[in-house]
């Protein structure tokens, strides 16, 4: 669904699945006339590629917004609400307005303008990919960040998600303040 004479915003996050740290929601627009050549999923991107791309968006695009969402917020209205409260603050706090968002997903926020979901837009959407590189390197900076406070997770690695070594260093060295308590491993730890 490519809609170009209409002003129109990518939306996506990175951070959903983690253990820990925020919830990131960036939104695009793109200007046609300052093309970004190899835009793609970041997931799919090196980090050295996601971290150039993400400096020519920030450049070249027409505007753009992220967002984090802490865990606190996370862990009182659910992962899929923190998201959705993101994707409304990218959208809203974009200068131009956009009248339309591409929302990456099966699900979208109530937003003042209208919008479309795509599933892996990512992928196909420039503006998503766009969004996905802007939300996960600005994740992956907060994430190194929390590293040098609590260097024993191993956040600059994992960036918070459940790999086998997050899950030893939450069983040796229990919960830091940057865990989402609502996540199943961390409510197992703080009951041991």
């Amino acid at each position: 669904m490519k809609s170009h004479s209409v002003l129109c915003a990518g939306v996506d996050e990175a951070g959903r699945g983690p253990l820990a740290g925020p919830v990131v929601v960036a939104a695009v627009i793109l200007d046609p006339e300052r093309p970004i050549h190899g835009l793609a999923d970041s997931k799919k991107l090196s980090e050295t590629r996601r971290n150039k791309l993400a400096t020519a968006i920030r450049y070249q695009a027409l505007a753009w917004r992220v967002e984090a969402i802490e865990v606190a917020t996370i862990d009182e209205i659910n992962i899929l609400q923190a998201t959705m409260l993101g994707m409304r603050l990218v959208v809203e706090k974009l200068d131009p307005v956009p009248e339309l968002a591409l929302i990456d997903g099966n699900r979208a926020p109530d937003l003042s303008c209208e919008c479309h979901t795509i599933v892996r837009g990512d992928e196909s959407e420039p503006a998503i990919s766009a969004a996905s590189i802007l939300a996960k390197v600005h994740r992956d900076e907060i994430m190194k960040g929390l590293h040098q406070e609590f260097p024993h997770y191993g956040f600059d690695r994992h960036k918070g998600y459940p790999t086998r070594h997050h899950l030893q260093m939450l069983k040796e060295f229990g919960v830091c303040p940057h865990h989402r308590r609502s996540y199943a491993p961390v409510r197992e730890a703080l009951a041991r």
